[in-house]
Order: structure tokens, then C-alpha cells, then sequence
């Protein structure tokens, strides 16, 4: 039996001739999306990534079984029938829409395209994790805004520009928290933002809001000419795992990202999926009705379980717990799970003593529901 030398194992510990990543890759926390799979119980209601328990349109499900002899061919490069059926819906000039894997392709594409290093790019304190991991890549410096009660503040983001802010995310509605910004807010945040600063609103849960002073962006994306709006099809339509989403903003805007994208980033599935999913208009409204019932329900059971609940306008509630007899969030998510309910922790997000729960079926609602009060007995 062979064994290595002393000066082959210096040399094979030796990393210092290896491949290195550039300078902040390895800062970047990898994502760490919602758990899958529960302790125990007997059934798992999978609450954890904001998923939509009506599943997907029938319509989008069909044009998906009639591909299935074509999978050998490339789909269309541009998306085509998608920003056509997209424009056609909102109102929107397609060729100022763009389609990704995912609309967290799209704010990489945008960070890519226009941060470097040097550049500072700023989100909110609670905002979506995917902002800084897409600034870290494209070599620039994340800077965060406090919050005011858990929700984006605009007057804390204006205070932290500078000469060097190219970039500033907005997630609205929030993930995880599920707070929002009135639209004269978003407003007033454009205003007062150099114009050589881009404002990315993404508003993928933006259907499930129904509030007289909320607007997803997309008068400010036709209107201006730093203003990009993103959505997805992971949410109320329930295409997330094909991995779809849209961006709309100016057409100079759209063109850069155009150029850095690849070239089929859109799979022919998600294409045609989504052309009869954002067509489906009767199916959304289900979604819409089905959250707009059980949104207020679970929000109320759980206050009167003697929980606070951050008020949601997206298909998700922020529970936070109360530090007292050990009733702490990460004790309350193994409970749920060891009974098949997965929820979010939330600590990575800096709410270390929160759970996010995604609406789900009246079933999974009322289990959760039920699982939290005896835990609380305890």
C-alpha cells in the first residue's frame, strides 16, 4: 500500500496555485431557500416559499403536455408569444419587456449590467436576500437602509446616497415581512434619487394586493427613464418551478440587459405556460379570493393565540414570537415540523425570532393554526 509523501501533501494543501474566485465572491452568503421536508406528522403542508396552494392554471398545465414531442428543438431566444401575451394583458409595449429564469434573474441582469466595483447599491433592512447576493457578484457594495416598522423607509434609503449609489431595491410588497409602500412614496423615493440612479421595484407579490394606494411600478417604468419594474410567475400563478419571470422598464434599459442575458434563458415550457397563465385571468382571481379569505383568518386566530402578526398584503404572514417561557421561533418551527408544517426562520433576514407562514389550504391553515396553540400550552 502506497502512502503520499510528505511534500505531496504540502503540495496537494497547497492552495495558494489554485483557481480563485474574484475579490468578494466568497463574502456572499449562499441562499437558502424553504425547507422541503418535515420531522414527522402524518401529512406535510409545505408553508415555507410562498408557494400558491391552487396550483397552476389548467391552461398553463395543458400547453406544457402538448410540447412534450418538441422538447429536441431550442425555444424562441426573444420569448416572443410571452411579452406579446404580457404587453397584451397590462398594456404594455413588449418590446420593453424582458423574460428570464425567474424574475431573480432579471435583478442579477440588472445588477450585472449597470454595478461594478466602486459602485454602492442600496435595499432595505428586511429586503429580499437575492439584492445583495446579485450586487456582491457584480463586484459592487451593498448598503443597507434601516427600516421603520418593518417596513421600507424611504427617508433612511434618500440618507444613505451618495456619489457612488448607483442602484436602490425596492421589494414591494416586502418578503419577508409583507408590509408595502403607498405609491406616493415610491413616488417621492424617484423623485429625489439622481437620475443616474436606477430604482428597481419588484413587485412579485403585487397580485394579491388589493389596496386603493398601491401601484406595482409599472406607470413609473413607461414613464421614466431609470425605473424598472420586475414580477414573477412563481407566485399566484404557481409556475415556480419552471423558474419564470418578466421585467418591464425603458427601452435603453431593457436593450443592455438584452445583451448580457443568454441567449434561451426562457425554456419553451415556461414560454408557453406562461402565455396561458397571465391569460388566465379567472384563475387569478381564484388565487386573489382564496388569499383574501384566509390572509385575514390566519392573521386573526394566531393574534388570538397572544402572537403578533406583522399585517401582510402578500400571500404570507411574519410571526413573531414572544421571548417568554421559551417560546422562541426556531423552538415553534421544530414543534410544527415534528407535526408535517414547515414554515420559514426567518433569522437570516435579521428576525431571529420570527417565522414567515405562506397561506395555504384551509386544511394546512387550520393545522398550523392548531399545532401553534398547543404549542403554546406547553
Amino acid at each position: 500500500m502506497s502512502t503520499m509523501t510528505d511534500a505531496a501533501m504540502e503540495t496537494e494543501n497547497d492552495f495558494s496555485n489554485r483557481p480563485k474566485p474574484r475579490p468578494g465572491v466568497l463574502d456572499i452568503a449562499p441562499y437558502v431557500p424553504g425547507k422541503s421536508k418535515a420531522t414527522g406528522g402524518k401529512k406535510l403542508y409545505k408553508l415555507s416559499s410562498n408557494e400558491t396552494p391552487l396550483g397552476a392554471s389548467k391552461k398553463a398545465q395543458d400547453a406544457i403536455a402538448r410540447l412534450a414531442g418538441t422538447l429536441e428543438f431550442y425555444p424562441d431566444g426573444a420569448a416572443t408569444d410571452l411579452r406579446e401575451a404580457i404587453g397584451d394583458v397590462y398594456g404594455l409595449n413588449p418590446d420593453r419587456i424582458i423574460c428570464g429564469a425567474g424574475s431573480d434573474e432579471i435583478l442579477s441582469l440588472i445588477a450585472y449590467a449597470y454595478l461594478g466595483p466602486g459602485d454602492e447599491a442600496i435595499y432595505s433592512r428586511h429586503g429580499f436576500l437575492v439584492y445583495e447576493i446579485a450586487i456582491r457578484a457584480a463586484g459592487a457594495t451593498p448598503v443597507v437602509a434601516p427600516e421603520k416598522d418593518l417596513t421600507t423607509d424611504v427617508d433612511a434609503i434618500l440618507a444613505k446616497v451618495t456619489d457612488k449609489t448607483k442602484m436602490v431595491f425596492i421589494a414591494n410588497p416586502n418578503n419577508p415581512t409583507g408590509t408595502y409602500l403607498p405609491f406616493s412614496e415610491v413616488r417621492r423615493l424617484h423623485e429625489n434619487l439622481p437620475p443616474n440612479v436606477i430604482l428597481v421595484l419588484d413587485a412579485a407579490y403585487s397580485e394579491y394586493v388589493r389596496r386603493n394606494d398601491y401601484e406595482s411600478g409599472m406607470e413609473l417604468a413607461a414613464t421614466t427613464e431609470n425605473v424598472i419594474m420586475t414580477r414573477t410567475f412563481s407566485k399566484i400563478y404557481g409556475l415556480a418551478n419552471l423558474r419564470l419571470g418578466w421585467g418591464f422598464g425603458p427601452a435603453h434599459v431593457i436593450d443592455a440587459l438584452n445583451r448580457i442575458r443568454g441567449p434561451f434563458n426562457v425554456s419553451g415550457l415556461a414560454i408557453a405556460a406562461g402565455v396561458e397563465a397571465v391569460r388566465d385571468r379567472a384563475f387569478v382571481e381564484k388565487a386573489v379570493d382564496h388569499n383574501e379569505q384566509w390572509l385575514p383568518w390566519v392573521t386573526e386566530e394566531l393574534e388570538k393565540l397572544g402572537l403578533t402578526v406583522t399585517p401582510s398584503v402578500g400571500n404570507f404572514i411574519l410571526i413573531h414570537f414572544p421571548e417568554v417561557d421559551g417560546k422562541t421561533a426556531t423552538d415553534a418551527d421544530a414543534f410544527l415540523s415534528s407535526r408535517g408544517c414547515v414554515l420559514r426562520l426567518v433569522g437570516n433576514y435579521g428576525l431571529p425570532n420570527a417565522l414567515r407562514m405562506s397561506i395555504g389550504s384551509e386544511e394546512a391553515n387550520k393545522a398550523v393554526v392548531a399545532n401553534l396553540a398547543e404549542f403554546l400550552k406547553q
